[in-house]
């Protein structure tokens, strides 16, 4: 029997539940409880893992068996092979004749590869990143700053495309060089989501509960960037909270943000920040996300209609992410074509991006289960996201 499996078995047991009466609490079928405590099925899906700890009252952890990631997409590691070198290894030698970086071309450097980040263009991101990192690797102290977001850049590439090891050694190499509070706060934001997409969701919330306090502003005279960092920081504490079936927690983040995005009340930009905005639309788009999680597709649907069209670009993460969610909630309220929409509207936007959501292979898996016969267009996207048919 697994570690998920023991967890489950012993906790169920203690609560004075049968197998049946679990499945009736929690959603989850009875089939899949009896698979994993009997040791047929070492783990399940997170979503799987949340609604049975949240029926047993336990933290979506005490019932994994560790990491949930899923690794990179087919060809992803042959593309990226020559940035993670430029990470994971000493920087080239220049010879005598090559010419010394300088802080000005690397920030034109930057400049360009940005809308590349924001456009999910990852395959036209990648060429550029490892002559970058080398040339901020080289540059002296007046370049750290420059440097720091070089890495920041080429970690969120690398946790977009699921690449997580070489994405964390980025993130420390980026921790270490920073030099103030809303910098590192910037690398920690990240570095919870890259904790997220593993499944590490202890870790994810402690270290952003932590940061959460350490970027705590005194309201009475916060500036715009403290307060969206603050705010980008509750908002990873309860995304953590919620998938860890701590509700409690995940709602109290959840309204303190709120009230950070009322007082702010637009969208803005911390400079350390890679694209990443906080703000009213941020925070509903959030707020949906929660209701996803927590099984409320109505809800979900509900705060969409609400959501502006273009407070935030259509290519932006969050709001692919939002997309993705409401996707999922056509799904589970059974309207299959209001969701291949929605996912064929995706594949358009970011067809680089798309691929690389593991929620996206789920909405599509149970549009075609429901399908006697699969038209061109779903065959089509099974290929294009990597699902197997």
């Amino acid at each position: 029997m697994s570690e998920t499996g023991k967890s489950l078995k012993d906790i169920r047991k203690r609560r004075g539940l049968s197998q049946a009466e679990l499945s009736r609490a929690s959603g989850v079928s009875l089939s899949t409880i009896r698979k994993l405590e009997q040791g047929e099925r070492e783990s399940a899906r997170l979503e799987t893992l949340r609604k049975l700890a949240a029926s047993l009252r336990v933290p979506t952890m005490r019932l994994s068996a560790g990491s949930n990631e899923e690794g990179p997409v087919e060809g992803t590691k042959e593309r990226w092979e020559s940035v993670r070198h430029a990470i994971e290894r000493p920087p080239a030698v220049r010879t005598s004749t090559d010419e010394g970086p300088t802080l000005a071309g690397l920030r034109g450097s930057l400049d360009a590869a940005l809308p590349l980040y924001a456009g999910h263009k990852f395959s036209d991101l990648a060429p550029l990143l490892p002559s970058m990192l080398q040339d901020a690797e080289e540059l002296s102290d007046e370049g750290r700053a420059v440097r720091v977001r070089v890495l920041q850049l080429a970690a969120g590439a690398l946790v977009h495309t699921r690449q997580f090891s070489t994405a964390e050694l980025a993130l420390q190499r980026a921790l270490d060089d920073s030099s103030n509070r809303m910098e590192s706060a910037a690398t920690i934001n990240t570095w919870c989501w890259l904790l997220l997409r593993q499944g590490k969701l202890d870790t994810a919330l402690a270290m952003a509960v932590k940061w959460a306090d350490e970027t705590e502003p005194r309201m009475s005279r916060a500036t715009p960037a403290e307060l969206s960092t603050w705010g980008l920081m509750l908002l990873r504490v309860s995304a953590a909270a919620v998938r860890n079936s701590q509700a409690g927690q995940a709602d109290q983040a959840l309204r303190l943000a709120k009230g950070v995005a009322a007082t702010l009340g637009r969208e803005y930009a911390p400079e350390n920040e890679l694209l990443r905005t906080f703000g009213p639309t941020t925070v509903r788009m959030k707020t949906a996300e929660h209701a996803s999680v927590t099984d409320r597709p109505d809800v979900v649907l509900r705060l969409a209609e609400h959501v502006p069209v273009f407070a935030v670009k259509p290519t932006n993460s969050n709001r692919n992410r939002h997309h993705l969610d409401v996707a999922y909630a056509h799904v589970k309220l059974r309207q299959y074509s209001e969701a291949m929409e929605k996912l064929t509207a995706l594949h358009k936007a970011s067809p680089e991006w798309l691929p690389n959501q593991s929620p996206a292979r789920t909405v599509l898996g149970q549009i075609i289960e429901r399908r006697r016969t699969l038209t061109p267009e779903m065959r089509q996207m099974a290929t294009a996201i990597h699902l197997e048919i």
